[in-house]
């Protein structure tokens, strides 16, 4: 289930809870909110249990799934000088720079785009970029984004990413499905934030 389909089951999108380094979870006031039955609203949700609080918890199956509602977030006006890592102009367009030259190195070194498994974005890395992924619909709606905060958090996930779950394959290392994955993963990534494809 993605996050376009919750949101029309809560009636609102969930939030993202945790850091998904085990499971991607979200939780939903939506039936305190709503004014319904929190163990009935679960039941239509698949993934979901009623806490005692009211609050509905969904475990999503695949953490993939975020990275199908992704948009893009308009430019924050920064700079990307100085270059250097207390520049959040320069964290965020250096990101966009990883994430686009990741799809040009892998059309380079023959990563196929197809099959493409999911499963294998299970690296905490990985996971932590979804997670901030998965926060888009919620803001999207809010009267307070806090887009300029949010570019920052995942550019910098993505930059840990790129550092520690290395997308292309490394040294004499063969193509492998896990390739493909995080290919995809750049390309969610590169969908978001703004600015330009090389700096």
């Amino acid at each position: 289930m993605n996050l376009r389909q919750l949101a029309d089951l809560l009636g609102e999108p969930p939030a993202p809870s945790g850091d998904w380094a085990e499971e991607a979870v979200f939780l939903s006031s939506a039936a305190l909110r709503r004014r319904v039955d929190p163990a009935g609203l679960a039941a239509a949700v698949p993934g979901a249990t009623a806490l005692p609080n009211g609050v509905i918890r969904i475990v999503l199956a695949e953490p993939w799934e975020v990275a199908g509602e992704v948009f893009p977030v308009a430019d924050q006006g920064w700079a990307d000088v100085p270059r250097t890592w207390d520049n959040p102009g320069f964290v965020v367009k250096y990101a966009r720079f990883r994430a686009v030259a990741v799809g040009r190195w892998a059309r380079a070194l023959g990563v196929p785009p197809e099959p493409f498994e999911p499963r294998l974005l299970s690296h905490a890395r990985d996971r932590a970029v979804l997670r901030v992924l998965a926060e888009l619909p919620g803001r999207r709606v809010s009267r307070d984004p806090g887009w300029a905060a949010y570019l920052v958090r995942l550019a910098s996930a993505y930059h840990d990413a790129f550092e520690q779950a290395a997308p292309l394959p490394q040294g004499d290392e063969a193509v492998a499905p896990v390739h493909t994955a995080r290919v995809r993963l750049a390309g969610a990534v590169q969908k978001v934030l703004p600015g330009p494809d090389r700096i």
